[in-house]
């Protein structure tokens, strides 16, 4: 312990040292255990389905979902998982891979960014604080197009954070990797990625009054590099799509912040609670990091310090106000916390633990009620979401997390605190979601049935689902046709000659006695009812915790 307090809050130390012992650290955390699990539905498996898709079809301007066109998200995600299969095969581990490569960097980047900016000790402890956060962590290890957008709208931040500062010797350098990735931001998840930078920036310079950057920020040269990077695919896309502009711009983005055409409302103070989760141990503290950003408003780095802080409002308060609210909307938000959190923690072991002693003693009790209650929850409710065993490893962790932090508290150790807080929360991070994850597979996943599709049927034979199941395709290797509702195929199954593909109950029940050999996934619930009421009699072939497996033909 005494080793890992010292490597953390030293002063002094090699940067190469440091991004290594960085990267080996929690590239060794990320990277653990990343394929164990089946993909869980419905993003991690629509995220590895296109891509696919992209390699069989040899297009990778038009992404398709079940063949279809899907036009919701730009394709920079996509590219990366078509060359994570291309290297490690159609497996989970591909699927995960850059999304835990992205946690790590992100990492490596708060660290270059941070020493930079404060000083080693603020850097190494802004790192910690991000790679030990435990939802960070999680969603790190989980195929989703948000990950990506967060790294790029990091390095665009930082780069441009790093661009501003008076001395700095390689301004052309940064603005020119602002403009870069900006543009990969955008390919990453559209328009956010300008707009939010765009107003981020826009606010420093309002209250600053610095308007003069804009004459520094190569705007003549980096607007056109912007457009280089990010303009060709948007391009072609419309150009081998008429009907993608109007769907992307229009649907996917004014309608998705300014209606609940998607389905996906919340209320306005929905993030609050998010951000508290994702970032624990470390949420605790964030009302202190906050208020230094005030106390220090005089001194030297202000400036910095309301960046930082302007840039998680700015993103906290627009996804806040958009209509359409998901968890990892709000991933940007947490480099910039990470780094007002190590600046704060490298002042307190500076100079005293005052400002720490409250948001550490309620960091503690709420982990030690967490954890009893984590012990005792599955004993507690008829189908719990974890088992017993992972109840204990759960709660015992998080008890010793808040044990941890009382103890430390009680003594006025700052750095034995952080360090404490950062082992146990890695360990959180790591062990925890496998074993909530299990119990969510078991309901979610479709793979045991998938790959029984995929070892049964023939090329003449035909898979149908009631309700499109990302991972079908994607495991069975084959294109499905799907009964009743659409969902997000809806725009892509209107497109062309899709009447094969996407029929209603009669339909399928025609297509049930007919003489091809058909393999439908049905609701568990309903079969019974199918039992009494298909022809030719069923055949039932498997069957998981939400889903049963039948064929007309069994062979």
């Amino acid at each position: 312990m005494k080793f890992i307090t010292e490597f953390f809050t030293s002063k002094e130390g090699s940067p190469a040292r440091d991004l290594g012992l960085l990267a080996l650290i929690f590239g060794a955390a990320f990277f653990q255990f990343l394929g164990r699990l089946p993909l869980i539905e419905t993003d991690e498996a629509r995220y590895m389905e296109i891509p696919r898709e992209m390699i069989e079809r040899g297009d990778f301007i038009t992404p398709t979902l079940n063949y279809v066109k899907y036009f919701e998200k730009p394709p920079l995600h996509y590219w990366l998982n078509a060359l994570s299969i291309t290297v490690f095969g159609e497996t989970e581990f591909a699927a995960r891979f850059f999304g835990a490569l992205w946690g790590v960097l992100g990492i490596l980047f708060i660290y270059y960014i941070g020493r930079k900016l404060f000083g080693r000790r603020e850097a190494m402890l802004s790192a910690l604080v991000f790679g030990t956060s435990v939802g960070i962590i999680v969603q790190s290890r989980t195929n989703i197009t948000d990950t990506t957008l967060s790294i790029c709208m990091t390095a665009c931040l930082g780069f441009f954070l790093l661009a501003i500062q008076e001395n700095e010797q390689k301004k052309g350098r940064y603005y020119y990797l602002f403009y870069l990735f900006s543009a990969l931001a955008v390919l990453a998840k559209g328009l956010i990625g300008f707009v939010l930078p765009g107003a981020i920036i826009f606010c420093y310079l309002l209250i600053t009054r610095r308007w003069r950057q804009l004459r520094e920020m190569r705007l003549l040269t980096g607007i056109p590099l912007f457009l280089l990077v990010c303009a060709p695919w948007f391009i072609v896309v419309s150009l081998r799509n008429p009907e993608f502009a109007r769907f992307f711009f229009i649907h996917e983005h004014f309608e998705r912040f300014l209606t609940k055409v998607h389905g996906r409302y919340q209320p306005p103070w929905f993030f609050i609670p998010i951000l508290f989760g994702v970032m624990l141990p470390w949420s605790f503290f964030i009302p202190t990091a906050i208020a230094r950003v005030w106390q220090k408003r005089k001194e030297t780095g202000a400036d910095t310090r309301l960046f930082l802080l302007l840039w998680a409002a700015v993103i906290f308060v627009f996804f806040s106000k958009s209509d359409s609210k998901l968890v990892p909307y709000i991933l940007p938000v947490y480099p910039a916390m990470a780094l007002l959190l190590g600046a704060t923690f490298a002042a307190a072991i500076d100079r005293g633990f005052d400002s720490l002693k409250v948001p550490a003693l309620v960091c503690s009790a709420v982990n030690i009620i967490l954890g009893i209650g984590s012990m005792i929850y599955p004993h507690l409710v008829s189908d719990p979401k974890i088992t017993s065993e992972g109840g204990i490893l759960m709660g015992g962790l998080l008890c010793l997390l808040g044990v941890l932090a009382l103890v430390n508290a009680s003594r006025r150790r700052t750095a034995p605190l952080i360090a404490g807080l950062a082992i146990t929360a890695l360990l959180v991070g790591i062990f925890v979601p496998p074993v909530i994850y299990a119990r969510i597979a078991e309901r979610k996943s479709v793979r045991g049935l998938a790959l029984l599709v995929k070892e049964k049927a023939h090329k003449g034979s035909v898979v149908a689902t009631f309700g499109y199941l990302q991972g079908l395709p994607f495991y069975a290797q084959r294109r499905v046709i799907v009964v009743g509702g659409r969902n997000e195929l809806e725009f892509g199954s209107r497109l062309g000659n899709q009447s094969a593909w996407f029929i209603e109950r009669e339909q399928f029940d025609q297509l049930w006695a007919g003489p091809v050999q058909v393999f439908a996934l049905i609701p568990l619930n309903e079969l019974d009812t199918f039992r009494k009421t298909i022809k030719p009699p069923l055949t039932l072939l498997g069957k998981d915790g939400r889903r049963a497996l039948i064929t007309n033909r069994a062979e």
